[in-house]
Order: C-alpha cells, then sequence, then structure tokens
C-alpha cells in the first residue's frame, strides 16, 4: 500500500502560515500512518528545523546565508520569503540577482532530486505557486505531485514579472492543487490555464488542543486587544496604530499588544513608533503557538487591518480563544471564516487598493475611522458564545488532503 510522503517547503517552518499547514498536516498523518520526510528551506544557522514530531533525521534542508556569520550554507543570501516583508531576516524576490536565481534553482533541483532517490516518496506535497514548487516536475520525474496554493505565489508574480512565465510552465505540470477558498480556485486555474477539475479547497484549519478556552479561567482583560502579524503596512498596523491612539482617551485602560515581527526600514520605524506608545502598546515579538494561545485568552478582542491574505486563520485561533474579532472585509474572511462565527466578528471595509496590498492615500482617513468605530464596539460588547469551529479543525483538513494524496497514489 502506498504510504511515504514528501513534504516541501522552500521557506522556513513553523514561521508562516504555510509553515503552521505544513506542520499540522504533518502531525495528521503521522497519525494516519503515513511514513513522512520534509525538505524546507532555513538560515544554516538553524540546525534544528520542527516539522510536526518527525524526526531530525527526517528533516533535509537547503541552506541559506544568516546574517554576518561564517559561510558554509548552499546558498550565499537569506531565505526568500514569499512575502517581501517577512518576520525574520530574509531576501526579497525581485532583488534576486539572474545569478542567485541560477544558484536556487541548481540547490534546489539537486536537493530535491537526492531526496527523492533516497525516500521513494509515493507523493510529494509542496507549498506555494512558485519558482521551487516549478522545479519539482522535472527533479522528481513519475513521483505525483500535491501543490498547496497559499495565495502569495500569485502575489509575487505581479511582483516579480520576470519569473511568471517560468513558475507556470513549471507548476502547470504538477498533478492536482490545493486551495484555501473557492475564487484561488477559479484564479488559479486561470493563471495555470489548467482544468478546474484538479483544484480542491481544503481550506486550513487550526490546532484545537492549542487553541482553546481555558475552563474555569478569569477570561480576558476587557480592554485589552491583540494584533498578530507582521510589522508591515500591508497589514495594516500603521492605522491600527492610528485607531488605537484616538480610542486611548475614551478607553483609558487600553492596551494593543502586538505579537509578531519584522526586519527592514519599514518593520523598524513601526518598532521605534510602537516603542514610542508604550504602555499603550506592547510588543511581544514572534510567539510560539502555545504563547500565542496564552495571549490570546488574555484579550478580548483580536484585531486583523490587513489589506491582503488567504484565509487568516489567526482570527478562527483567537475565536476558538474566546476573543470577538474585528477584521478587514477580506475575500477569505467573508467567504470562508464569518459565515462561521455570526455575532462574534465585525467587518471592516477595505480602502481601495492598488499593487494589491498598497491603499489609496485618499481612503486611508475614513478607513480608519471605520476601523476605530469596530474596534470601540468589539471592546465594549459582551462575550458571545463561543462558535462551532469544526468544520476549522486540522482534522478535517487533512481529510480533504489526504483524499487526493490516495486518488494519486492509492
Amino acid at each position: 500500500m502506498s504510504d511515504k510522503v514528501l513534504h516541501i517547503l522552500s521557506q522556513r517552518p513553523g514561521r508562516t502560515g504555510s509553515g503552521v499547514t505544513l506542520d499540522a498536516l504533518a502531525r495528521q498523518a503521522a497519525a494516519a500512518g503515513w511514513r513522512q520526510k520534509a525538505l524546507v528551506g532555513v538560515p544554516v544557522s538553524e540546525t534544528t528545523p520542527r516539522v510536526g514530531e518527525l524526526p531530525a533525521a527526517d528533516i533535509h534542508t537547503v541552506t541559506f546565508r544568516a546574517g554576518s556569520g561564517p559561510a558554509g550554507e548552499d546558498l550565499p543570501f537569506p531565505v526568500p520569503g514569499m512575502s517581501d516583508v517577512m518576520p525574520y531576516p530574509s531576501s526579497v524576490w525581485s532583488r534576486l540577482t539572474p545569478g542567485d536565481l541560477a544558484a536556487y534553482r541548481t540547490v534546489w533541483s539537486h536537493r530535491i532530486g537526492e531526496v527523492v532517490r533516497g525516500f521513494q516518496p509515493d507523493i510529494i506535497q509542496t507549498n506555494h505557486i512558485w519558482l521551487m514548487s516549478s522545479l519539482i516536475p522535472d527533479a522528481a520525474p513519475g513521483v505525483p505531485i500535491v501543490a498547496v496554493c497559499h495565495a502569495t505565489g500569485l502575489r509575487q508574480m505581479e511582483l516579480t514579472p520576470h519569473l511568471r512565465d517560468e513558475v507556470i510552465d513549471g507548476c502547470r505540470r504538477i498533478d492536482r492543487f490545493s486551495v484555501l477558498r473557492n475564487d484561488h480556485r477559479d484564479t488559479l486555474a486561470a493563471t495555470l490555464q489548467v482544468d478546474p477539475g484538479r483544484i480542491a479547497v481544503t481550506r486550513a484549519g487550526y490546532r484545537e488542543e492549542i487553541f482553546h478556552p481555558l475552563p474555569g479561567g478569569d477570561g480576558p482583560l476587557p480592554d485589552h486587544a491583540l494584533y498578530v502579524g507582521k510589522y508591515s503596512a500591508a497589514k495594516g498596523l500603521p492605522w491600527l496604530l492610528d485607531a488605537v491612539e484616538r480610542l486611548a482617551p475614551d478607553h483609558p485602560g487600553l492596551r494593543l499588544h502586538v505579537a509578531g515581527g519584522g526586519s527592514g526600514a519599514e518593520a523598524e520605524a513601526l518598532r521605534a513608533r510602537m516603542e514610542d506608545l508604550v504602555p499603550l502598546v506592547t510588543m511581544h515579538g514572534q510567539l510560539d503557538q502555545p504563547a500565542l494561545a496564552d495571549l490570546m485568552r488574555r484579550c478580548a478582542v483580536c484585531v486583523l487591518p490587513s489589506f491582503y491574505e488567504g484565509v487568516p486563520l489567526v482570527l478562527v485561533e483567537a475565536a476558538a480563544c474566546g476573543c470577538r474579532l474585528v477584521s478587514t472585509d477580506l475575500p477569505g474572511v467573508r467567504e470562508q471564516i464569518a459565515p462561521g462565527l455570526g455575532p462574534v466578528i465585525r467587518l471592516v471595509e477595505l480602502p481601495r487598493l492598488e499593487n494589491v496590498d498598497q491603499p489609496v492615500a485618499a481612503d486611508l482617513p475614513r478607513f480608519t475611522d471605520d476601523l476605530a468605530s469596530a474596534l470601540a464596539d468589539s471592546l465594549d460588547r459582551p462575550r458571545e458564545s463561543p462558535p462551532d469551529l469544526d468544520a476549522f479543525t486540522w482534522a478535517s483538513v487533512f481529510r480533504r488532503t489526504e483524499s487526493i494524496w490516495w486518488e494519486l497514489a492509492g
């Protein structure tokens, strides 16, 4: 019986939504009896990346430059992130040189082939419709491939158009695709020019054993709000800070907790601004999932002011911990999340956008007003009954994913 799956992720596991997906599916697949290995991209200094409960011997790496430390990495630049602003030092795809890209293709193709020959997987599960995934059909001929589209690859095609045709040509040869929501299926089918029947909507999940209320606990602090994400304008963080400053005089106990990080000039400017807002704003840095769940249980409201997301699981995780929610009216939120949450969530109209995630300046005063109003209303409302989140569990997502694996390899 076929039962071996190789997971591949071109960036750091556990640090982004795609890394959380990889970790969760690996845990679910282990429980279902699949034998697994993983191949991931990490800084050379990260000697023990974690993927589910896989032993270190089953986690293979492509290593990247880490700061100014000694050489020895496979590729002499930081891990390229699928977003241009990542929660850790990273390369930006549009700034990589032709030499960088050539080395990237060579190293990944070699390492994929090496792991495939040693493991002989029945299925390859890759993440992101982007350059690494486009290499797999040639690097692993004859092995069925499933690619998870997290939407960031579609955005990178706009930000890095000189790689678009190469990515499309390679990725359209992948056997099956999974997406987080219905409109991603339509966009992906049109972009790759593939039959929509090859694309399944598997959605995304959360770990209910971590994200849940504490029975008999004291409940959240009434005027405490939470933002989880990168220090980035595209995530709406500057205007959330504006809204919080505006509400502070009428909510003397208001505190905004910020869990996340970032690098680069934009992130440093936001970090400096938040330092000036202490104690109104508290920065917690990048948190692992248990620590994030603990913070969510302390907060009354979780706010997602982002201008672009796939299906932001942080909202589901926060709702599972008892938070009320404020979110921009993103397609993934409106289609996949809000219908199951009822009055727990308040949606805020997006400003007009340019280049996918850049707001039109003229719309920002209204956006800030709406964000402040929704946050104030959510802070003042009583707690709701917890919603039914069974459809969002990773067990449900894995059942949908595993059916694709068996279809291809069973």
